[in-house]
């Protein structure tokens, strides 16, 4: 099956096709063919028909009737009446399987984004705080006095070193979930996490079932592994439990996600008795469960509920994933798997497979930062709090007609647009110097089509920039209005 058909997809894959000075529609030309050079578009695959890819990026059909023809003279595409436009037979060789698998079909995943490195835009695509003060102090202790200890160890830990996992487990403990160390696996931040679960519990054909809209990064990994996932809708106190009663019966899952301390991109926070009744719905058609608690600060809040597992029966499979990446840095990759004891150990198997051990220094600097967590968390928790303030303050000025809920925690506005296609108006920004991720990115189905996700994690100066921006791109878009099937009419 072709994989960009659908013009919206290839509008995601393009990413930031518009940079530059050349003429648009060579502009445009140069980003097709940079898929079919990175092997994202392949030999055979059929591009969108003029007039919807024209649609999908805000631009006039000419524009893409240009670079079409700009396509087929670099013998890049070929054409036939009736059958429209597709990647030439010669123009993608060596292309793999692979490589197709991992690009997902939901257009450039956020990871090809980080690869792809930094644009002259303001870009409002990542979550991110920047690092505690806090680091640069203990990576300072750690130098002057762990590290003769450190060179003289052998450096590899697949399960994480005796110490970090020692003071994660006290961490979780304190939240409401007895942990012991031999429940414990370190590994290179909440990413690796879910990977190696998915490798050690997702086969090709399963099924994983998350909540509607997740994450951008589960359906790129849950992808990866050649997984259905099939998305269940929430409500203010997390994922609705009849719909998930109901996908656990009908699909049998191979496994359950869920972002319970607070979810990406909506923010809520699953409630006490949600959380238990999931537990309680995982045991009852045996599915494995797990709740990536990476998001760990929220604005204002200080005592949080307990963990998914905490709810857990008996032999139950529950994995409990979190990271320092919201707490001290992004940079800093440490994350963790809490589970059974003999789960651990598989895990650990897995990890070994992947590198030996996350590297043994980071570690070591996360052993002396843990203790501090509830301490780090709760100033995240203070500042989130201004943050959030300021960013709210500055949509109410001058995007007064966007909707959205204060979220319980996080770092970014899940923001509903008034009868737009958010993936239209974020080509519309781009041209305005701003990068926002459209909803489409979280849900796949298109049900949250109009919604797009903006961090508050940047300073007042940033955000104010940003905002201003997008209102530019925003009074552009509408001043061209809607099309008749809500698609905005092209402005260029």
């Amino acid at each position: 099956m072709d994989r960009y058909r659908d013009a919206a997809q290839l509008s995601d894959a393009l990413g930031e096709w518009m940079s530059g000075t050349a003429p648009l529609f060579r502009r445009l030309a140069d980003g097709v063919a940079a898929l079919v050079g990175q092997g994202r578009l392949v030999a055979g695959d059929t591009l969108p028909a003029e007039r919807a890819l024209a649609t999908a990026l805000a631009v006039s059909r000419s524009t893409v009737v240009a670079a079409y023809d700009d396509l087929r003279s670099r013998g890049l595409i070929e054409s036939r009446r009736g059958s429209g436009s597709r990647v030439a037979g010669s123009a993608a060789a060596g292309t793999t399987v692979r490589d197709r698998r991992v690009d997902g079909g939901h257009g450039a995943s956020i990871f090809q984004r980080i690869v792809a490195g930094p644009s002259d835009d303001i870009s409002m695509i990542y979550a991110v705080d920047p690092a505690a003060p806090e680091l640069a102090e203990t990576l300072q202790q750690v130098v002057d006095e762990d590290l003769p200890l450190l060179l003289d160890d052998l450096g590899y830990h697949p399960r994480g070193l005796l110490v970090l996992r020692e003071r994660v487990a006290a961490h979780l403990t304190r939240t409401g979930l007895p942990t012991t160390s031999d429940q414990v696996v370190i590994t290179t931040g909440a990413h690796q996490a879910i990977s190696l679960i998915a490798q050690m519990y997702v086969r090709p054909g399963a099924t994983v079932v998350v909540e509607s809209p997740s994450w951008p990064g589960c359906f790129d990994l849950f992808d990866a592994a050649s997984a259905a996932v099939v998305g269940v809708p929430m409500d203010e106190d997390g994922i609705a439990i009849p719909p998930l009663a109901a996908a656990l019966k009908r699909h049998q899952p191979a496994l359950l996600f869920v972002m319970p301390t607070f979810h990406n991109p909506t923010g809520h926070l699953m409630s006490v008795s949600r959380r238990r009744q999931v537990a309680d719905l995982a045991r009852r058609y045996d599915v494995p469960l797990v709740e990536d608690n990476a998001y760990g600060s929220a604005p204002g809040i200080r005592d949080l509920p307990a963990p998914v597992a905490a709810h857990a029966h008996g032999d139950q499979q529950v994995l409990t994933v979190g990271s320092l990446s919201k707490a001290v840095w992004g940079g800093l990759r440490i994350g963790w798997i809490r589970t059974s004891a003999p789960i651990a150990e598989r895990l650990s198997r897995h990890k070994a497979l992947a590198d030996l051990g996350s590297p043994i220094l980071d570690q070591a600097i996360a052993a002396r930062l843990m203790p501090r967590l509830p301490e780090l968390l709760a100033r995240r928790s203070e500042e989130g709090a201004a943050r959030l303030r300021a960013m709210e303050d500055l949509l109410h000025d001058r995007l007064p007609d966007w909707r959205w809920d204060t979220p319980a925690g996080g770092s970014a506005l899940w923001i509903e647009l008034p009868d737009t296609d958010a993936r239209v108006f974020a080509q519309v920004a781009r041209r305005h110097g701003v990068e926002v991720v459209a909803g489409r990115a979280m849900d796949p189905t298109g049900a949250h089509d109009a919604y797009l996700r903006l961090p508050f994690t940047y300073s007042q100066e940033r955000m104010t920039q940003a905002v201003d921006r997008l209102a530019a791109a925003w009074t552009e878009l509408r001043r061209h209005g809607p099309g008749p099937t809500g698609d905005a009419r092209p402005v260029i």
